[in-house]
C-alpha cells in the first residue's frame, strides 16, 4: 500500500511538472517582438502620367523569426503622415514578403488619402502579419514622401438607363450614362435581359425618355431589348438613340474557353476611359476582339505594347492579370493583380472553386463588385486568387469581415455582391438581392 501511495505522488509531481513545462512552452511557442522590418525602396517618389505603366515603389520586409514556422499573411497599411491607420489603405500580399507598386497602382492610393495634385506630400507605411485567431504583429512605421498626378476623368452624369432588362425598374441603381466629345450626346455601355428599358435623370421619373425607331420622346414609350451586351447612345440634340450590339473581350488558346465564345469580357472604366479586363490564363495566346466575332480583332505585330488590326497572336504565361487596353491609342498592358473571389457550399462550384470573380472599382481603391450571381442556401466565404492563404469572414454577422473569420449562411437568389475594404481596419460587404 505504502508503495503505491508513493508511485501516486510521483505521478501527479511529474504531470504537474509536465503541465507547467507545457505552458510554459506554450506561452515562448510567439515571440511578440518578431515584427516585420519595413524597408522602402526609395524615400521619395514623383509620379507622373507618362510614367505609369513603371514600377514606382518597393514595399519588403524579411520574414520575422515567429518563434516556430508560422504560416504568416501580411497586409500593407499607407496613411497620411500623423494618422492612426483607421482610414488606411490595406493591400494584402498573402505570405508574399514584398510589394512592388505601378505609378497606376500607387497614385490612387496617394489620391484617396488627400494628396494633393503635384504637390509632394507625406505618408506613413507599416506592415502587418496575421498569424491566427487575434494575433496581429505591427511593424514600425516608416516615412515615405510622394508626389501623385491626376490620373482621373469625371465623365458622370446624372442620366441612367432603367428597366426590367437593366436593373427591375429600378431595384438596384440605374446603369449609368458617361459624357462623350460631344455635347449633349451620351454613351452607357450596358448588359442586358430580355424586357424593357427606358432613359431617366438622378434615379427618378421626374425627367425620363423612352422612344421607338431610334426617336427619343420624353415620357415615351418603354424601349423592348434582347439579352445581350450593347452600347447605347443618346443625343438630346437630335432627339436620336441607338442600342448596338457591342462588347470587348480576350479570346485565345490561353483563356478558358481557348479561341471560342464566350470571351473573358473587358469593363469600361469612366475614370480613364479605357477597357480592362480580370483575366485568368494559362500558357498560350491571346488577341482581343470584338462582339465575341472576328471582324474586328487586334494582335500586337512586333510585341512592342501596341495594338494592331489582325495583328499577331500575343504569347501569355499562366496567371492572374489585369489586362488594360486604350481603345484611342491602341496601347495595352497585361499586369499581374490579385483578384477577390466568393467560395462556398453556396456559391456555383462550391468550396472547391474556381470562385465566382469579382472587378475592382476602378474610380474607387479598395472597392469590389460582383453582379449577378446566383446562390443557393449556404455558406460563403471571400478569399484571394481563389486561395485560402488570404480568406475572409463574418464572425459577428454584422457585415464587417475578419481574416480567417467564420463562414457566412446566405438564402437563395441573384444578387450583385459589394466588398469594402476603403476602410482598412473595418471592412464590410454588403448583398443587394436582385
Amino acid at each position: 500500500m505504502k508503495n503505491w501511495f508513493h508511485k501516486f505522488i510521483y505521478a501527479v509531481v511529474v504531470l504537474t511538472t509536465l503541465n507547467s513545462c507545457e505552458k510554459d512552452e506554450i506561452k515562448a511557442v510567439i515571440n511578440s517582438g518578431a515584427v516585420p522590418v519595413v524597408t522602402l525602396s526609395a524615400s521619395s517618389v514623383v509620379l507622373t502620367k507618362e510614367n505609369a505603366d513603371k514600377d514606382a515603389l518597393t514595399i519588403s520586409w524579411a520574414k520575422p523569426d515567429y518563434g516556430f514556422n508560422a504560416p504568416a499573411a501580411y497586409t500593407i497599411l499607407i496613411d497620411k503622415k500623423g494618422g492612426d491607420f483607421s482610414n488606411a489603405t490595406a493591400i494584402t500580399t498573402g505570405a508574399e514578403l514584398k510589394k512592388t507598386f505601378k505609378t497606376s497602382e500607387l497614385n490612387p492610393i496617394l489620391l484617396k488619402l488627400g494628396l494633393k495634385v503635384a504637390t509632394a506630400g507625406d505618408v506613413d507605411v507599416k506592415v502587418q502579419s496575421f498569424l491566427g485567431g487575434s494575433t496581429n504583429l505591427n511593424s514600425s512605421v516608416v516615412s515615405l514622401k510622394a508626389t501623385p498626378y491626376l490620373d482621373k476623368l469625371d465623365l458622370s452624369t446624372n442620366l441612367g438607363v432603367v428597366g426590367s432588362a437593366a436593373n427591375n425598374w429600378g431595384a438596384t441603381p440605374d446603369l449609368p450614362f458617361y459624357k462623350t466629345d460631344k455635347s449633349n450626346v451620351y454613351v452607357a455601355y450596358v448588359t442586358l435581359t430580355d424586357g424593357e428599358i427606358k432613359f431617366r435623370e438622378n434615379n427618378k421619373w421626374d425627367v425620363n425618355y423612352g422612344g421607338t425607331n431610334g426617336t427619343l420622346v420624353k415620357g415615351g414609350d418603354n424601349i423592348v431589348v434582347k439579352a445581350g451586351s450593347y452600347k447605347i447612345t443618346v443625343d438630346f440634340e437630335a432627339l436620336k438613340y441607338t442600342v448596338e450590339k457591342f462588347s470587348w473581350g480576350i479570346v485565345g488558346s490561353a483563356t478558358p474557353n481557348g479561341w471560342s465564345a464566350p470571351d473573358v469580357p473587358f469593363f469600361y472604366d469612366p475614370s480613364s476611359d479605357q477597357w480592362r479586363s480580370i483575366a485568368t490564363l494559362k500558357d498560350g495566346e491571346i488577341k482581343v476582339r470584338q462582339n465575341e466575332d472576328w471582324t474586328v480583332n487586334y494582335g500586337d505585330k512586333g510585341a512592342d505594347g501596341t495594338l494592331e488590326v489582325g495583328g499577331d497572336n500575343i504569347v501569355v504565361k499562366a496567371g492572374t492579370y489585369l489586362v488594360t487596353v486604350d481603345f484611342k491609342t491602341l496601347k495595352y498592358t497585361i499586369v499581374p493583380t490579385k483578384v477577390w473571389g466568393v467560395v462556398g457550399s453556396a456559391t456555383p462550384n462550391g468550396w472547391n472553386g474556381p470562385d465566382a470573380k469579382f472587378r475592382p472599382d476602378f474610380g474607387t481603391e479598395g472597392i469590389f463588385t460582383l453582379s449577378n450571381i446566383k446562390l443557393i442556401d449556404g455558406e460563403i466565404k471571400f478569399r484571394q486568387n481563389d486561395d485560402w492563404a488570404v480568406n475572409y469572414g463574418d464572425d459577428k454577422a454584422d457585415g464587417v469581415i475578419e481574416a480567417g473569420g467564420a463562414n457566412i449562411a446566405v438564402k437563395a437568389g441573384t444578387y450583385d455582391i459589394v466588398l469594402d475594404f476603403t476602410n482598412a481596419a473595418k471592412p464590410t460587404y454588403k448583398f443587394i438581392k436582385r
